[in-house]
């Protein structure tokens, strides 16, 4: 085990907050600001707030809840869950308009200090809302802590009164005094990226190279503590080694296991994941939450730290727009699977299967021909997190396509310098001088540049086919680079499909989505209609509908539309999906076994 030199816990806090005063004019004084978070009725789901600022030289003070999360690109207006808001100081109510659907306003002429008190409605099971019951909390504080307008730099201390019979504190934030349930941020940047976990959750933690690791699991589940250890350490150690350091002295993972659980939010010094609490034992269900482990771990260097110029420092009242999300997740999804390989914890067999599988997922999407990559990015607060029935046809993943793209330049700049440098070279020279000698984030042309240093040519078409345009990707071309190739297992069939998708737990057979291009999407058959008759005969087993049809076969199709019942002709075409294998190419030349090894981490 490799020791790693630490870097200092003050330069993050410098750096959060040279950047949110670049946004934020500091008002006159230093305020002080302490929070107090009760559970009175955590059994319905609420969490109590009182927030007393002290040391005002002002005449008036806005007061303003964040809109989203940092990680979660959509605007979830947490406002929409306060109430019993007031404003008070010397046990005198004052007056506190709101300005905005955000936003409240105090006349604090003549005061140097007031109290304010709301309540937080907690009911919304995900790694990015708050969660409040008799069992535990947890507290997503972009949508728990109302701040002071104009400053997000101040530090603010957090004391905890717990419901009865909890016990235990998760979070990134400082003890005061050695007392788990008092906290200290130095920032508001911090401590919106600083969730909290209280309760009577499991514990265990670990050291990896001089750094504190605690995870923290809620909700029970079937893991093994000691194989868990061992595993995740090894994943850290991996991920530590692309960027040279650990910049923590202390991480925290907050596990919440459900019967069915999923997701990750990526933060500072810690991670909020979903798990499926009977899923370790499998051999994919635990290969699945190492890949979110290693996800959502390496985002602490990529995004949290190496980020896009506009991720930092956050507007909270809006969106905050980049181009550069398939850098920040795509490039993430690759490593999850790529740092499971160069830590043992997969085969290359199952690393170039979950290649293969990712490839044909996007092939497999007709939004991947209408979208390009870096539109992907940007819309993500329109269209990503707000899927519809059409969202399958007119967008791509930029999480999905991103890892591919990372993939193609993996292998070009293996290939491109014989051996010597890969995407880990990359991100530690982007990571060395956005983030820790420059201090800010990269602009789009900028990481470009870092991709060209190591690639050692321009990547102009590149860019222009894969990242801003629509061109095919040839993925013979780049896997050939490491002496593979890709073959379709469905290239020879001729099966044929009307192109629809049924919604799922319904006895009716709804659809739910038609595929652009289709026999469905051409003849007419709608999203919603409810299939009833092929031919005359009433559908019962789905599976079944279309046996003895081929392509070009010509059909009918009786629906129900909003009740009435419709017969359409359609006329069958062949399933154009793809199922891509990656096999090898039979001798390898000499440089094909470098890029491979390099790749592979053989």
């Amino acid at each position: 085990m490799k020791t790693i030199k630490l870097a200092p816990v003050l330069l993050i806090m410098l750096f959060f907050m040279d950047v949110n005063t670049s946004k934020a004019t500091k008002s006159t004084g230093t305020a002080h600001i302490s929070y107090t978070v009760t559970f009175p009725e955590a059994q319905a789901h609420y969490a109590d707030i009182e927030m007393n600022i002290s040391g005002l030289h002002q005449n008036s003070l806005d007061l303003k809840m964040p809109v989203w999360t940092p990680g979660s690109y959509l605007v979830r207006e947490f406002a929409k869950n306060i109430e019993s808001f007031s404003v008070s100081t010397n046990g005198k109510t004052i007056a506190s308009p709101k300005i905005s659907k955000s936003c409240w306003h105090i006349n604090t002429a003549g005061l140097s200090a007031i109290n304010v008190k709301y309540r937080v409605y907690c009911f919304e099971i995900s790694v990015r809302t708050s969660f409040v019951d008799a069992s535990h909390g947890f507290l997503s504080t972009t949508g728990i802590f109302i701040y002071p307008d104009k400053m997000l730099h101040l530090p603010s201390t957090i004391h905890i009164v717990p419901y009865k019979g909890w016990a235990k504190v998760s979070t990134s934030l400082d003890m005061v005094n050695n007392d788990p349930f008092i906290r200290h941020s130095p920032n508001f940047d911090i401590l919106f990226d600083s969730p909290i976990e209280i309760g009577n959750q499991d514990i265990f933690g670990f050291d990896v190279a001089g750094v504190k690791y605690e995870v923290c699991m809620v909700g029970g589940g079937n893991y093994d503590k000691e194989r868990l250890k061992t595993d995740m350490a090894k994943i850290i150690e991996t991920e530590t080694n692309v960027f040279g350091e650990n910049p923590n002295k202390h991480y925290i993972f907050i596990v919440h296991n459900y019967l069915r659980g999923g997701g990750g939010l990526e933060h500072l010094s810690s991670t909020t994941l979903g798990a499926s609490r009977d899923s370790y034992t499998t051999e994919t269900g635990y290969r699945n939450f190492l890949g979110l482990v290693a996800h959502e771990h390496f985002h602490l260097w990529n995004v949290k730290r190496l980020r896009p110029i506009v991720l930092g420092p956050f507007d909270y009242d809006n969106e905050n727009y980049t181009t550069d999300l398939w850098i920040a997740e795509g490039f993430t999804a690759y490593y999850q699977n790529r740092v499971l390989r160069h830590a043992n914890l997969i085969t290359p067999d199952i690393f170039l299967t979950t290649v293969a599988a990712e490839m044909s997922v996007m092939e497999n999407q007709p939004g991947a021909k209408i979208q390009p990559l870096a539109e992907s990015s940007y819309d993500a607060w329109i269209k990503a997190y707000r899927p519809n029935e059409n969202s399958n046809n007119t967008t791509i993943s930029y999480y999905d396509k991103g890892a591919e793209v990372a993939t193609l330049l993996d292998l070009e700049i293996i290939n491109d310098s014989k051996g010597k440098y890969c995407l880990n070279d990359v991100m530690k020279y982007m990571y060395n001088t956005y983030y820790k000698s420059k201090k800010r984030g990269y602009k789009d042309v900028e990481f470009k540049k870092g991709l060209e240093k190591f690639a050692g040519k321009n990547l102009d078409d590149f860019y222009a086919k894969y990242v801003t345009g629509l061109a095919p990707i040839d993925y013979n071309h780049y896997l050939g680079y490491a002496g593979y190739k890709v073959s379709d297992e469905l290239a020879n069939t001729n099966d044929p499909t009307l192109g629809i998708t049924f919604a799922a737990n319904n006895p009716k057979k709804i659809i739910s989505s038609v595929l652009r291009g289709s026999a469905a999407w051409i003849d007419g058959i709608n999203v919603n209609d409810e299939l009833t008759a092929v031919d005359g005969t009433p559908v019962t087993d789905v599976a079944t509908i279309l046996n003895d049809k081929k392509p070009g076969d010509k059909i009918t199709v009786t629906v129900l539309r909003d009740g009435l019942p419709l017969t359409l002709p359609v006329t069958l075409l062949k399933n154009n999906k793809v199922n891509f294998k990656v096999e090898a190419l039979p001798n390898p030349t000499p440089q094909q076994v470098v890029v491979q090894k390099k790749w592979l981490g053989l």
